[in-house]
Order: C-alpha cells, then sequence, then structure tokens
C-alpha cells in the first residue's frame, strides 16, 4: 500500500491535465490576425509554455514579442521572441525591466495591429511599471503577503500602485487591439484580478483599497496614500478576452486518477480560502470520522489557502497545510494528505508542497522536533524535509491554484 506512490500519481495526473497549451490552441481557433502587426506578449509562472504553444499555430505571423516569466521557469529560445526572467512573489529590477520592454513593444501601433496577451498567475509580480520607488513596492508587497491578505486584496492595493495594471496596459495598446487568453489562478475566475488585471476593465474601487490598508494596518507613505485616491480604468473598447484553464478542471483530473487508482473520490470544494493551518486541520477531521470505513476514499479540495506570516521560517502555504494536517492524522492506519501548488513552487521554497501521513507526527518526534513550535515559526519547509515529506515537481508550465488531496486506502 504505497501511499506516497498513489500521491505522485494523482499529482502529475492532475498537473497534466491542467497544463496549458491544448488551452491556447483551442483559444486560438478560427481567429484571423491578418492586417497589421501582431506582437506577443506572455505574463505568468506560465508565460513561456502559453507562447510556446501560441508559437506553434501562428508560425510565422508574430512579428514580435516578449515573454516574462519566473526565475527558472524558461525552457529555451521561441521564434521572433524576447524572453525574461523576473522576481516573484515580490517584483524586483527584472520586473522592471521586463514591463518597459513590453509597454515600448506596443508604443505607436496601429488600429489594424493586434497585440496577442497571454496571461497567467503571478503576473501581478512579474509584469510591473511602478508608480513608487522599488523599494516601497517591495515593501507593501511583503507587507501584504505577511498580513494574510487574500489574492483580490492584494491585487486590489497592487493596481493603483502600477502602470500597467488595472486595464492600464490595454490603454496604452490602443488603438490597436488586444486579444486576451487568460489562465486563472483565482477562485472564480474573476478577469480583472488575474494578474492583477493589466487588460481588463477594474471593478475595485478606491474606498475598498483603502478599507484593506486599515483592515491589515498596512504602513503606507504619502505616495501610496495618494495612489490609493485614483480610481483605474472602468471600462475598455479594444479588448477581447478568452479564459482557459481553472482550479475545477485540477479537481476533476485529480478525481479520474483516485477513481484508476481504486479510490471513491469525493471533491470537497474546488474554492477552499482558509488559513493553510485551518484547511489541514479540516482534511484531518475528516480522516478521523471516516477512519473505519472499508473501501478506499479521496477527499479532493482545490483553491487557495494563505498563511499568516508570524515567524521567520521557510515554507509555503502548502507545505504549511500539510505539516499541519499530521497532528491528526497521527497514529491513523494507511492515511495521508498531500498539498500542491499546480506551478512546481510553493512560498520562496524549491518545493511544489508538502506530504504526510499518519506515521509523520512520530518521525518528527523521533527526531525531537516538536510540530507545534515548527508551524509558529512557519518553517514548514525545514519540518517536512526533516520527514522527507517535501514534494519537489520543479517549474510545471501552469498555474490554476492548489490542489489537497486526503487519502484513505484499505
Amino acid at each position: 500500500m504505497n501511499l506516497r506512490n498513489d500521491a505522485q500519481l494523482i499529482i502529475d495526473a492532475a498537473i497534466t491535465a491542467a497544463l496549458p497549451d491544448n488551452a491556447v490552441k483551442k483559444a486560438l481557433e478560427g481567429e484571423n490576425f491578418s492586417g497589421g502587426k501582431l506582437l506577443l506578449v506572455a505574463i505568468g509562472k506560465a508565460a513561456w509554455t502559453m507562447a510556446e504553444a501560441a508559437c506553434q499555430i501562428l508560425t510565422d505571423q508574430i512579428n514580435d514579442g516578449v515573454v516574462i516569466t519566473k526565475y527558472d521557469h524558461s525552457k529555451g529560445e521561441l521564434p521572433h521572441v524576447r524572453i525574461y526572467e523576473a522576481g516573484h512573489p515580490v517584483p524586483d529590477a527584472n520586473s522592471i525591466l521586463a514591463t518597459e520592454q513590453a509597454i515600448r513593444l506596443v508604443t505607436g501601433l496601429s488600429s489594424n495591429d493586434t497585440v496577442l496577451l497571454l496571461i497567467s498567475g503571478g503576473g501581478s509580480a512579474l509584469f510591473e511599471k511602478s508608480l513608487i520607488p522599488l523599494e516601497m513596492l517591495e515593501d507593501i508587497t511583503k507587507q501584504l503577503l505577511a498580513s494574510g491578505a487574500d489574492i483580490v486584496e492584494m491585487n486590489t492595493i497592487r493596481k493603483r500602485l502600477s502602470a500597467v495594471k488595472g486595464g492600464k496596459f490595454a490603454k496604452l495598446c490602443e488603438p490597436a487591439r488586444v486579444f486576451s487568453i487568460v489562465l486563472s489562478d483565482i477562485i472564480g475566475d474573476p478577469l480583472d484580478m488575474i494578474a492583477s488585471g493589466p487588460a481588463y476593465p477594474d471593478n475595485s474601487t478606491c474606498d475598498q483599497a483603502r478599507e484593506i490598508i486599515a483592515k491589515y494596518g498596512l504602513k503606507q507613505p504619502k505616495e501610496i496614500k495618494e495612489l490609493m485616491d485614483i480610481e483605474t480604468p472602468h471600462q475598455l473598447t479594444n479588448v477581447t478576452t478568452k479564459i482557459t484553464g481553472s482550479v475545477t478542471q485540477l479537481c476533476e483530473a485529480a478525481k479520474t486518477k483516485c477513481i484508476q487508482l481504486g479510490y471513491e473520490p469525493i471533491v470537497l470544494t474546488s474554492s477552499l480560502s482558509c488559513e493553510a493551518k485551518e484547511a489541514g486541520s479540516f482534511l484531518s477531521s475528516i480522516a478521523r470520522y471516516y477512519s473505519d470505513r472499508d473501501n478506499s476514499l479521496a477527499f479532493i479540495a482545490g483553491g487557495e489557502t494563505v498563511v499568516h506570516v508570524k515567524g521567520n521560517g521557510l515554507g509555503g502555504r502548502n507545505q504549511e497545510l500539510a505539516l499541519a494536517s499530521a497532528i491528526g492524522i497521527a497514529g491513523l492506519k494507511d492515511t495521508a494528505i498531500f498539498s500542491v501548488g499546480s506551478d512546481g513552487t510553493d512560498g520562496p521554497t524549491d518545493a511544489a508542497g508538502g506530504y504526510v501521513d499518519g506515521n509523520t507526527q512520530n518521525v518528527l518526534t523521533d527526531k525531537s522536533i516538536n510540530i507545534y513550535k515548527v508551524l509558529e515559526n512557519n518553517d514548514a519547509y525545514h519540518g517536512l524535509q526533516a520527514c522527507d515529506g517535501l514534494i519537489k515537481t520543479g517549474p510545471t508550465g501552469t498555474n490554476v491554484n492548489d490542489l489537497s488531496v486526503l487519502l484513505i486506502k484499505r
């Protein structure tokens, strides 16, 4: 009964199903980009994979292009395209440099031209032309990440600090047409929030932004405070948008694989949104309730949890969820819980997530490691490393939220 092997098979199947290649090809079917220049701009953790698919379909139609992705997420050269790697989850100097190249690319276009904009999660940090000094942007981003703010709240703030977010990039492209293909990484697929909506009318307001600042007690210099009072574009006339991929697809693929492996699968939700430790505790409570069943069960949850950082350890939301769940399933036979980020990276680490089973807590106790103290210090990476619980996939080429699964094997 190799639960770890089953977990890996489920992860592989789910991520493969969520790869954007076929989705990009489908979105481009029947589209005609003749009559003017065709320029490609791809941003996000899945930018290279999406751009490669577009290049294969459009062959020599693309005149020029820019791809902006996370460090180590590029897989080689692409025709007629310049590739940049930059910082995530905090923007850095390369984020600014790459975005400036994209802005130059779309400057001075005519109404006959088209910008093919490929968007995936992570674009908020990677695609940035800041209206405030970079060090100030880095500080407010770190504050938001540590506060426990969800992605919608974070992007509501980031839009107002940027020259390209919140529909502003589409305005820079005018009068050219923008054809946008979006790989969703946010629950509910809010197009104005994915990568902070560079080519979609902004539905958030200044009042909401100010409420978020107050809610989390964020420090804001006067430069930021002034930008919170400036509304973003609420209407765009030059954009066509197609959305593809989602966390629902990730969950359904995991469900199919679980059936093949002999589990009875139950998809709990595709909109998991709470503290990572609470999600781990919830899954472990389900494990205890069903521990006396005679058949193999799989409980699947997709979404995106948050971590309220209080310690100085290393980890990510999926690792913290997994390690927290080890407490509740301690001693349970043939029971495991794992959680992974579909992009292959979880927080500022080289791990996609974490895996634990009924013996994890005993292994750590034997090594004089206290799970509670590890979690208090937000150091799930080292806790999981000590019990061989880290899941490492490397960059996957997609980004459609996280997958958390409880396995009970009989």
